[in-house]
């Protein structure tokens, strides 16, 4: 068979998936600007913004993970394909929601098309550039921070007044262009096949336990969402992770199943916060005249520079020493994120820019490099993890600790003032993965006094602010993983990329 990856790479291909990634960060960067306006819009609450957010996310790891499976069976272009219908019905329905079920079934449909996109622009860029996957994967993934940029300043261009109905809908300018290339373009075959690996063999990188990660936080989550009972949960991940384990044989490559579970607070660290940061926020840039949006393009912008430019940089550090260097650097930002007031809050955007530049595409590119024998499935496995995580622990925890501090708070005052803000403006008790709270009640809120909201909403900007503090921890835990890989890789003579060649039966 001829080894495409051989052959002079197609710079148009690179291009359409580069803007299929665009594609899914307008459908990320338009819903957290406009998420506020869905709370007022709809008496949303914290928490089931949060839910919202993180709909956007979990699915991701399910289409992901299941196009991995079939992706080389099916091919890259119908796959393509069907993102493309996913990220147009998303934004019909969108613009037409009446309320909370509609709006998480739409983000539900966009996150599907999101996962798909990844599932084939990962394994056909590793495959057209399969002697510099990390440099190119940083490139490709500069779209995210480029389309969060395009797609952000577009859209604060528009002002507060527009209709978000109306910023929703820019989706469809990069939909409809990688849509259209897609369609003349000759998608390469992936190099696992190319090299004669079979399906089984791939099967094995992942093994049993990698099956019992992935399958655990895809299954815990669907149990939550349709109310499974924890018996139903923990019975159909061992039956999957068994079947499983009794095909491949294998309990999966140990270092991959180490970076899946770093994973988890790589994407809560970084897609997690990017959820939210909008949101966080409002009150402190409000106070120097911004909209809060601009918090995100701007660390966006760095990253998509960052990414651009990463092939120089990944030659003098090798990748896990730039994410450790990353970790670090990220939860300096965070931290300081939450403790800056005005000028001082861009400062520490630009350190948390900087610090979570690279964390995505190298931890492919590291997973691409050390498993190329895991083909799509391995590659596409670590993002589908990572989203997941976001979306389940990331985004829907932040929600969780601001709803629970400012009823904490509001509390608290109430004790300190005797007065009685919380029987009048707090909520019956809800139920979320996290626990059981109670969150503000946007209705009640709109027909209070203005005394009253001020003391509210000053209770608010302290929460929401609490709420990137327990962040931190999430990039510490990464700093402290990633320094234990680099003494591992010195002992064993160093960080090589590991060469496919021709498949050997022996």
């Amino acid at each position: 068979m001829t080894n495409q990856t051989n052959s002079e790479p197609d710079k148009l291909l690179f291009l359409t998936c580069f803007i299929a990634i665009v594609t899914t960060a307008f459908g990320f960067i338009l819903r957290a600007i406009v998420l506020p306006d869905w709370g007022v819009d709809f008496n949303l609450t914290q928490t089931q913004l949060g839910e919202i957010s993180g709909v956007g996310l979990w699915p991701f790891a399910i289409s992901i993970v299941l196009f991995s499976l079939v992706v080389d069976k099916i091919g890259y272009k119908t796959s393509l394909g069907f993102a493309f219908i996913c990220h147009v019905a998303s934004v019909i329905l969108t613009v037409s929601a009446d309320g909370y079920s509609t709006l998480y079934l739409a983000t539900f449909i966009g996150a599907i098309g999101n996962g798909i996109v990844e599932a084939v622009a990962n394994p056909v860029v590793a495959t057209m550039f399969s002697k510099e996957k990390t440099k190119w994967l940083n490139m490709l993934h500069a779209g995210w921070p480029g389309g969060l940029v395009l797609g952000g300043i577009m859209a604060l261009l528009m002002g507060a007044d527009v209709k978000w109905e109306y910023k929703i809908a820019l989706t469809l300018i990069p939909t409809l262009v990688y849509g259209i290339m897609m369609l003349r373009r000759k998608f390469p075959i992936n190099e696992r096949v190319q090299a004669g690996v079979s399906y089984k063999e791939m099967l094995q990188e992942v093994g049993a336990v990698g099956a019992l990660v992935i399958v655990s936080i895809v299954v815990f989550q669907l149990g939550e969402v349709f109310a499974w009972a924890l018996w139903l949960n923990v019975a159909i991940i061992m039956l999957i992770t068994l079947l499983f384990g009794l095909y491949t044989r294998s309990f999966g490559q140990p270092l991959f199943v180490i970076l899946l579970v770093i994973m988890i607070p790589l994407a809560v660290t970084e897609l997690g916060t990017d959820s939210w940061i909008t949101d966080l926020m409002t009150p402190a840039m409000s106070q120097i005249g911004l909209q809060a949006g601009w918090v995100l393009v701007y660390t966006s912008a760095i990253m998509f520079v960052l990414r651009l430019f990463a092939g120089p940089i990944i030659h003098k550090v090798s990748p896990l020493g730039l994410l450790a260097i990353c970790s670090l650097v990220a939860a300096v930002g965070l931290f300081f994120l939450s403790q800056s007031v005005g000028i001082m809050i861009l400062v520490a955007a630009t350190i948390y820019g900087f610090g979570k530049a690279f964390f995505w595409p190298t931890m492919l590119g590291v997973v691409a490099e050390r498993f190329p024998k895991g083909g799509a499935l391995t590659l596409n496995i670590i993002g589908g993890l990572g989203m997941i995580a976001a979306g389940v622990i990331g985004a829907g925890i932040i929600g969780f600790v601001q709803d629970s501090s400012i009823e904490k708070g509001i509390r608290e005052y109430d004790m300190a003032q005797n007065t009685e803000l919380s029987q009048k403006y707090i909520t019956d008790e809800k139920t979320s993965v996290f626990g059981d709270y109670r969150a503000l009640d946007q209705q009640k809120l709109s027909n209070a006094s203005e005394a009253e909201i001020e003391t509210i909403t000053e209770v608010q900007h302290q929460s929401k602010k609490e709420a990137l503090q327990y962040i931190v921890i999430f990039p510490l835990l990464m700093f402290v993983s990633y320094l234990a890989l680099i003494f591992y890789f010195k002992r064993k003579g160093g960080y090589v990329a590991v060469a496919l060649t021709e498949h050997d039966d022996n």
